[in-house]
């Protein structure tokens, strides 16, 4: 997904902070959730603008606080340490993300899984990794996996996992929730246009100063300088899920990051998903899930969900549209 964001870091560049009908597009690159964030608002002059970029960087590292798996006090590694032990106590908020993270395992069979994190003891993308998981360290890890061990006492505002050693994680969603919420938020303020891209999954609102839509392109993975679409969005989110920049090398095959919670292994067949549509925590928990279904499956599913639709590169370069591809892409342009 690195590529992908890169595009769209050179396409916006040029609008920082230009003045232009009294307003100016103020930018900045961060890192937050442990990724590349790019914060893009227009906002009435050079001083609002970095302001504003501050309150949102702010409600990103709330989410962060509360849902990052890798700092040990936030919520979810509080569930996660205490798997198997006890509920804990958690916000509203996390709640709600874990009951529609859930769904998401439901309607897609399990190939979305929060709980496949007890993956990442086995399978290491940092470099570090020269050979392939034995079977048996798979089938170890496959029994800490399973939604239906996530137990939500709503009553008490808990959460807990049945089994010990499971773990939960959202990095399947949360960069898509982060900036869907970070969007929300800073509209909710008066921020009539931006953008929140994290790390290549988007939100998109308004129009630029010269009230053109703000345009984004789909990098071909296997073109590299030709996008396999150009979107022109004024309100909708657009995220990528993609192999062709976090993957291993073993004995001369390559491996994606994304792995497939029933097999424990990485997904193949499909190289890059884009999926579009309103919102970006449910397009980004759709290009992960169609990733993991692959081809068939996957349009299958997306094609029962109008608001949204996709854009698949399979692993032999070929480009697939979902049937509602036009009608949504022309949504987000004009909603």
């Amino acid at each position: 997904m690195q590529k992908f964001t890169k595009y769209i870091f050179t396409t916006l560049v040029i609008f920082l902070l230009i003045p232009i009908n009294a307003q100016v597009v103020g930018i900045r690159d961060t890192i937050l959730m442990g990724s590349k964030f790019k914060i893009t608002l227009v906002d009435k002059d050079a001083i609002s603008v970095e302001k504003n970029i501050d309150k949102t960087i702010g409600e990103i590292v709330r989410i962060e606080n509360l849902i990052s798996d890798w700092k040990p006090d936030s919520q979810v590694s509080q569930i996660n340490q205490n798997a198997g032990i006890k509920p804990i106590k958690v916000d509203r908020e996390v709640i709600e993300l874990t009951k529609r993270a859930i769904q998401f395992s439901e309607i897609t069979d399990g190939a979305f899984d929060i709980s496949f994190a007890a993956m990442y003891k086995i399978w290491k993308f940092d470099g570090s990794m020269e050979q392939l998981p034995s079977q048996s360290e798979i089938q170890k890890a496959i029994a800490k996996i399973g939604y239906q061990n996530i137990l939500i006492d709503e009553e008490n505002s808990t959460i807990f996992l049945k089994l010990p050693g499971m773990k939960i994680g959202f990095g399947s969603i949360g960069k898509g929730y982060g900036a869907q919420k970070a969007k929300d938020f800073i509209q909710d303020l008066g921020i009539n246009a931006g953008i929140i891209d994290a790390s290549g999954d988007m939100t998109i609102w308004g129009n630029q100063p010269d009230n053109s839509p703000w345009k984004i392109g789909v990098v071909n993975p296997f073109k590299r300088y030709k996008t396999a679409d150009i979107l022109a969005i004024k309100n909708g989110a657009v995220t990528t899920s993609g192999d062709y920049e976090k993957f291993i090398l073993i004995d001369g095959k390559r491996y994606s990051h994304i792995i497939n919670p029933k097999t424990g292994m990485p997904s193949t067949g499909l190289t890059s998903v884009t999926v579009i549509g309103p919102n970006a925590e449910t397009a980004n928990g759709f290009s992960t899930s169609i990733m993991v279904l692959g081809q068939k499956k996957g349009l299958e599913i997306m094609n029962k969900y109008p608001d949204y639709a996709c854009l698949l590169i399979t692993d032999s370069g070929k480009i697939i549209r979902s049937k509602n591809y036009k009608k949504v892409r022309k949504t987000i342009q004009f909603n």
